[in-house]
């Protein structure tokens, strides 16, 4: 792997008139990385078409929340297997992409509503690498992340995205990595588990209020009724999909790649521009 080469890309990004595409993936599982299904086979296609391959990939991932603002600048970030009780097989999966320190710092630069900590100990947790391995299985593009200040109210996390636009226009695919639905305290381990109602009702109202551009209603979520209490317990999921609304321009649509209950109470849920 040519590292010098990486390290080219990432630190000469040019400003371009065409903005990447920003994406909401619903990541659910763990056991989604090494499995063969309709979800991972959808990834799949996502990456073959999309029509221009991404100078860098940014993950805003529900698996790393901090107190204040994280960006990770390692130059080679390592594969974190942070679950426990899944195969072996899972554990020994690795996503050996480099990272982008770079463009890292660029981003850090950008967001001038907060102070940005530059972090080297995080990797790729399984909000990234489970989803990029099927989207982008060579692993040849550069992947860093942004942490999740667990401290703050959605509104501010809508508001910090809208300071990444720029690197849209410098070929960095910014994905949200969590899950629209994610009660895990009802979760049902089985393939073919019936989808909660109220699972299913949260889901095709999030839709609606996408397919709308109401996301000032999907911000302010804990007035949207009780299938909504039961589909966010804890927000750690539900915040990622708030920074790829902030990102989404008022001239584009939303167009959804997938859709699925798994397990009773996990939305598997992916969107994007257009």
């Amino acid at each position: 792997m040519d590292l010098h080469g990486f390290h080219h890309i990432t630190s000469d990004l040019k400003t371009t008139d065409i903005a990447m595409p920003v994406m909401f993936i619903g990541h659910g599982n763990p056991m989604n990385g090494i499995s063969d299904n309709a979800f991972t086979k959808a990834l799949a296609s996502m990456g073959q078409t999309l029509k221009d391959k991404p100078r860098a990939i940014l993950v805003i991932s529900a698996h790393w929340l901090t107190k204040g603002t994280h960006v990770l600048v390692a130059p080679q970030p390592e594969t974190i297997h942070d679950f426990g009780g899944f195969p072996e097989a899972l554990y020994q999966v690795q996503y050996p992409a480099p990272g982008a320190p770079e463009v890292a710092r660029e981003t850090k630069n950008l967001i001038t509503s907060t102070q940005v900590v530059e972090d080297e100990q995080w990797g790729l947790d399984h909000g990234a690498w489970t989803v990029l391995k099927h989207m982008y299985p060579l692993a040849d593009i550069p992947v860093y992340q942004l942490s999740i200040d667990y401290h703050q109210p959605p509104e501010y996390h809508f508001k910090l995205a809208a300071e990444l636009q720029a690197l849209r226009r410098k070929g960095v695919l910014i994905m949200g990595s969590g899950n629209i639905v994610h009660n895990l305290r009802q979760i049902i381990f089985t393939d073919n588990a019936k989808p909660y109602d109220w699972a299913v009702s949260f889901d095709a109202l999030v839709k609606e209020k996408l397919e709308k551009g109401a996301f000032q209603d999907l911000i302010n979520y804990h007035t949207l009724g009780q299938a909504a209490q039961l589909s966010i317990p804890t927000n750690d999921h539900y915040l990622p999909m708030l920074y790829t609304l902030g990102l989404v321009n008022k001239n584009e649509q939303i167009a959804f790649t997938y859709e699925e209950i798994q397990n009773g109470s996990i939305s598997m849920r992916c969107f994007q521009t257009v």
